[in-house]
């Protein structure tokens, strides 16, 4: 598949990585959960983003996923891989081998640790995107690396041909604002909260990386239709009601609690990879309860 910009709309999920207790990718868990993305209608995966546990994982564990994700979903929706080493040769490296496998973009976090200026942030992309193999989508995640793009190099870095989107996780609505309102045409801002997904859509995104898609796309589905629809307030109405479910969601860190209820999709993997742990019982048994209630309302299941 040739991913443009145009291809990046909708609901994508960020699909955590189903594995064994040897931390090895259990395919058959992995292809249970995209076959129930696709039948909800997604218009994109996501793997091996933080969701995905990407740092955990072994090299050669992450293009095992990659392979296993493209060849499910077999060019129907694009593969966007996620690439969080914090280095540029490790990182590239990680785009050949991903593409190779079967990924048709890539989503490449901020350099973290060294703390760069914003001329080495964009430096960096800017060398990224000319050598990756397939068109790259930036993310930001300043909680998460103690680093944030500036709005300014942002729109610089969307003329890039090959930069054709952005994860956008920063929660400073009126960073989003801007970067928003100076990005050049051809470049899509996707949401990468799920707790301010309806906002995102009525200032500017074209869609959402969300990670409790895995559970419930329907429901997202529904949201993006009503909020780029320009329903804004019945769709903050909707997303409202899934309030109780993403406190717990992430009440611990991510993806622990999804994977102690994702049997409830049809997809048995609980096992977390080091150093997160399973959530605690109490937590993955409310939000189990909280999830069969979402299903039944959203996808007619008791």
């Amino acid at each position: 598949m040739s991913l443009t910009s145009q291809s990046l709309h909708g609901i994508l999920p960020a699909i955590p990585t189903p594995v064994h207790p040897d931390d090895t990718i259990n395919v058959e868990a992995t292809r249970a959960l995209l076959g129930y993305l696709l039948a909800q209608g997604t218009d994109g995966v996501l793997p091996l983003g933080g969701t995905g546990e990407y740092g955990a994982l072994s090299r050669e564990q992450r293009v095992r996923m990659v392979e296993v994700t493209a060849r499910e979903a077999a060019g129907r929706v694009p593969v966007i891989a996620g690439v969080l080493d914090p280095g540029y040769h490790d990182a590239i490296k990680a785009a050949k081998d991903f593409a190779a496998a079967g990924a048709d973009g890539l989503l490449v976090l901020t350099p973290y640790y060294t703390n760069p200026t914003q001329a080495g942030i964009r430096d960096y992309f800017m060398r990224y995107a000319d050598e990756s193999p397939v068109p790259i989508l930036l993310y930001e995640i300043p909680y998460r690396t103690r680093i944030a793009i500036t709005p300014e190099v942002i729109h610089e870095l969307s003329q890039h041909e090959r930069i054709i989107g952005m994860k956008a996780c920063n929660t400073d609505m009126w960073h989003f604002l801007r970067v928003v309102a100076g990005v050049d045409e051809s470049f899509a801002v996707l949401s990468g909260e799920d707790t301010l997904f309806p906002l995102h859509i009525a200032a500017g995104a074209r869609g959402g990386i969300v990670v409790t898609a895995s559970l419930l796309p329907s429901a997202w589905r529904r949201i993006y239709e009503l909020a780029s629809a320009g329903k804004t307030q019945e769709a903050l109405a909707l997303h409202r009601t899934l309030i109780p479910l993403m406190n717990l969601a992430f009440a611990e860190t991510n993806p622990g609690p999804m994977k102690s209820v994702m049997d409830l999709i049809g997809v048995h993997a609980p096992d977390v990879l080091a150093p997160l742990v399973r959530a605690d019982a109490t937590l993955a048994n409310n939000l189990r309860a909280e999830l069969k209630k979402q299903l039944a309302v959203f996808e007619g299941r008791e």
